[in-house]
Parts: structure tokens; sequence; C-alpha cells
């Protein structure tokens, strides 16, 4: 649970001509624009910082200049619902035009705090479901954002484990039950693993202890693999998951590049800094006057395929020619 981050640097893009009335207004006026941040990630986390980053570069790539024409106030940290209501009580503080809400129950949270102040989601499994919007296509309320469900992700994490482990014939699914793209990923993952011959058990996990449960489970059987969705609790503890997936020599496919960057397998997933960078486009056009209510939800459109070639050499695997050449990166 960490301290929050108030962000007034001097941002280093400058404004396209376009936009210099604007900049000019903002320092006539002496007004400054202010948005927040609730980012589930502590602040030391490199995975959050990468997020920042790209949302910052995709605001200045816009015009704004952070610290000139622009204040960004940045809630770092992770913890349960009751912490995620005094970080948005601060944040309301700040007197936000817009807000930035990372995960569902932050943006829930959100939600409840105000149903007028425009809200940018990021990490939305439904969010016609979870009632942030009447429509995809029609917002319609003060919600608008970037959905990470894609439910072809679930049987394509099980292809890609058997490709690189033909050997597997048992796959745990760990993920959170807070949730509701993690589960509705676990089962499509089953759904698929039918097709392939292998048999998929979802582990709901609350605690590091029941990461460490699960793995010690895992590893009774010899041919047993790993498959870990997207969720900021499960990326906080991604060294720890790493560190078990080493020890017990299990293959393990995630959803994110950090865990392969540290020392992961394989990784398959939606780019999250790239959701940032273009959340940064819709947060622009509601400074500049546009509603929540017209912009519609956007759906992922980059995925990536990272391998960690040394970690797949310590599990006596050898990665196909095949998937080598249709790898985004491949780590030494």
């Amino acid at each position: 649970m960490k301290r929050r981050d108030f962000i007034a640097v001097t941002g280093g893009a400058a404004a396209s001509a376009s936009l210099w009335p604007i900049a000019a207004l903002a320092q006539q006026s002496g007004r400054m624009r202010r948005v927040g941040v609730l980012m589930l990630y502590a602040e030391s986390d490199r995975e959050g910082q990468l997020r920042a980053q790209a949302f910052r570069e995709g605001l200045e790539a816009s015009g704004w200049k952070v610290g000139t024409n622009l204040l960004i106030d940045f809630r770092w940290g992770v913890g349960d619902l009751e912490w995620i209501k005094s970080q948005i009580a601060g944040l309301m503080k700040f007197e936000p035009e817009v807000v930035l809400a990372n995960s569902d129950q932050s943006a829930a949270a959100m939600q409840s705090a105000s149903r007028s102040l425009p809200i940018v989601f990021i990490g939305s499994s439904d969010p016609v479901a979870e009632a942030f919007v009447q429509s995809l296509a029609h917002p319609g309320g003060n919600m608008t954002g970037f959905t990470v469900l894609e439910p072809s992700l679930g049987p394509k994490w099980i292809e890609l484990l058997k490709e690189i482990a033909p050997r597997v014939r048992h796959i745990g699914v760990l993920f959170n039950p807070a949730n509701s793209g993690s589960m509705l990923l676990s089962r499509a993952a089953a759904g698929g693993a039918k097709k392939l011959g292998v048999e998929v058990l979802a582990v709901p996990i609350f605690t590091p202890a029941e990461i460490e449960d699960a793995a010690g489970m895992l590893a009774k059987e010899s041919d047993s693999g790993l498959i870990l969705p997207p969720d900021p609790f499960i990326a906080g503890h991604r060294k720890l998951i790493v560190q078990l997936a080493d020890r017990y020599r299990i293959p393990a496919i995630y959803a994110l590049r950090s865990f392969v960057t540290e020392g992961g397998l394989i990784s398959y997933g939606i780019s999250i800094p790239e959701l940032f960078r273009q959340a940064a486009g819709y947060v622009d056009r509601i400074l500049r006057g546009d509603k929540p209510e017209d912009l519609p939800v956007q759906g992922p459109t980059k995925f990536e395929l990272l391998i960690n070639l040394k970690t797949s050499k310590d599990l006596g695997l050898e990665v196909p020619a095949t998937m080598l050449a249709r790898a985004d990166e491949v780590i030494e």
C-alpha cells in the first residue's frame, strides 16, 4: 500500500502548432488542467511505470506539457476495496477533470464516487455487464475506455503452451476471483483444451500463500503446466510466480510480457502500455470538450508474443523454429 505520487514535471514532447492556442490559453488564464490516475501497481513496479510513461507520452504527443498546462495525480499501490476508496477520496480533493481507472475494481469504485466526472477505464473485462456503459458503441454515461477481454486468448494460451512443451497434460489456470475477465478467460481456456487432450484446472487465488499452494499441487504431476491471465494482483506477485515455476520446473505461459522479462518462459497477450497510450487520446479529447458518452469503448488491437530462451533451456525445452519466427521478442 503505497503513497500517492504527484506528478508536476515538464514533459519532453513539444506541442504541435495546431495545439499551441490551447497551451497559450492555459498559461494566460493561469489554469492548469488536472487528470487523476488510479494505478493498481506499486510505485516501484516497472510494469506500472511503463504504463504511466506510455500515458504521459500519449498526452504529450497530443500537445499537453506536464507541469506547464497539465497536472497528473497518480495514486500508486495495491489494496482491497476500502483502500481503493480511500485513494479515491484523496484523489477527489485534487479536483481532476478526468480520471483514468486501471482495472474493473477501481473503475467500479470510481463510478460509485461520481456519476458525473468523466472516467476512462482500462482493463475492463465486460463494461456492459459491469454497468459501466450502456453499450460498447454508445456508452451513454460518464464512462468509456478500453476492454481487455479477448476470449480467443484462452485457447491460444493452451495451444502455445502445448507447442513449446508438448508433454503437458494438466494445466492449472491461476485467477483472481475478483476479476471477472480472468474467470471468463479460464473458462475459454478449458473449452479449448479438450481439442488438444489437455485437462484444465481453474484455481482461484486470494493470497501469495495460495499461489504457493497451487504451484506445489501442480508440481505433484510431472506433466503439469501453468497459465496466468492478466490481473493486477497476479502481476504484483509475478516474481514469486516465476520463482515457483522455476523451482518446480513447470512450463508456464503468461498474459503479460513483464513475466518473461523477469525469467518466465513465454507470454502472449495484449500490449497494456499501448492501451494506456490510446487512453491518453481519450483523455485529451475529453479535456477538449468531448463527452465520454460519445466515445465508443475500444477493444485490444495489439498482441505480442515473447519467449525466454534461457528459461526454455533450463526446462529442457526446445522452442520450435516456427514459434521463434512468430515471436515479437526473444530473450536470450
